[in-house]
């Protein structure tokens, strides 16, 4: 009875990873991607910023900032940035798992591409919502002060940042830009699970659950190949999200009143390109930063795998 058993196990499968361990291997993941890379979204913003063509490229944005304001301004907003990359990851690697979960089938326990795609879209509107969006309202507000002498800032730092957001343009001044930070995060993380699965099975046959651990450079490949299609697909909605973003209303009247007119009112004024504004830092970031983070959340998951899935009992 026990070798037909073996022989014919049930068709759904019980070892799978739990989310809580899916979150605390992206929060490991954040933490390190952040620290890795926040130059380079620096730089993403003062060009995504640059109205008058003060900056001539990525390199020349990244001397002049340096040059002109310590190389420390580099890490500029480094505190509010790590903390949402870690909370960001925390929710996104969890929420999908929780997500996958419902979408799976209930006789085969698997998960279609279409199923991976909605769990994909509503992990991103759910981080987009609840942490992304005041995070990066702070970062980008504080990024795009120049200069290192605290007296002649604006801002002084994350949380005063947020208070002074909050005193004089409300509570829902954290949330400016909401609706291109959905579309953008929806669609980004949609396109990046689908396609980091598919990578992982088809570069290196790895499925969840199946005891075989990624070394470090295969996750950093599969993971940069799923974090390249985003940028270039929702550059529009980043550079929006941006400009929203970056515009207080405690100066009088917006000259962006929301997506759609924001959209409309570059186009018109910039030209159709400017849409795309500091797409080539984002491809040097988020390829990057997605196969760092891969790289230390598949190690987390995979001593899991190793530890408590492998010779599990089925």
């Amino acid at each position: 009875m026990d070798n037909k058993r073996e022989q014919n196990p049930s068709p759904v499968p019980k070892k799978t990873i739990p989310p809580y361990m899916k979150a605390v291997s992206g929060s490991l993941g954040g933490v390190v991607e952040a620290c890795c890379l926040q130059p380079i979204d620096v730089i993403k913003t003062r060009l995504q910023l640059d109205t008058t063509g003060t900056y001539r490229g990525i390199i020349h944005c990244g001397g002049t900032v340096a040059r002109t304001e310590g190389v420390r301004a580099l890490w500029k907003g480094l505190t509010p940035f790590a903390t949402h990359l870690t909370l960001k990851y925390t929710l996104r690697m969890g929420s999908n798992a929780v997500f996958q979960s419902a979408f799976k089938d209930s006789k085969t326990g698997k998960i279609s591409n279409q199923g991976r795609l909605m769990a994909g879209f509503g992990a991103g509107v759910l981080e987009a919502l609840a942490i992304v969006t005041p995070f990066e309202v702070v970062k980008i507000r504080l990024q795009q002060q120049r200069g290192l002498s605290p007296e002649l800032l604006k801002y002084k730092g994350p949380i005063h940042c947020a208070r002074m957001i909050i005193r004089e343009e409300g509570l829902f001044g954290l949330w400016a830009g909401a609706a291109p930070t959905v579309m953008r995060n929806g669609t980004n993380q949609a396109a990046m699970f689908t396609a980091k699965n598919a990578f992982d099975v088809l570069l290196w046959k790895k499925h969840e659950g199946d005891g075989k651990v990624l070394q470090p450079w295969q996750s950093m490949i599969s993971g940069f190949l799923a974090g390249t299609a985003g940028p270039v697909c929702t550059g529009p909605f980043d550079v929006v999200k941006t400009r929203l973003m970056a515009q207080s209303r405690g100066g009088g009247e917006l000259k962006y009143k929301g997506m759609v007119h924001a959209i409309r009112t570059i186009y018109a004024e910039e030209g159709l390109l400017a849409l795309w504004k500091g797409l080539l830092p984002r491809l040097m970031r988020i390829p990057p930063g997605q196969a760092i983070m891969w790289a230390v959340a598949d190690q987390v998951t995979g001593f899991y795998e190793r530890r408590y899935l492998r010779n599990a009992p089925l």
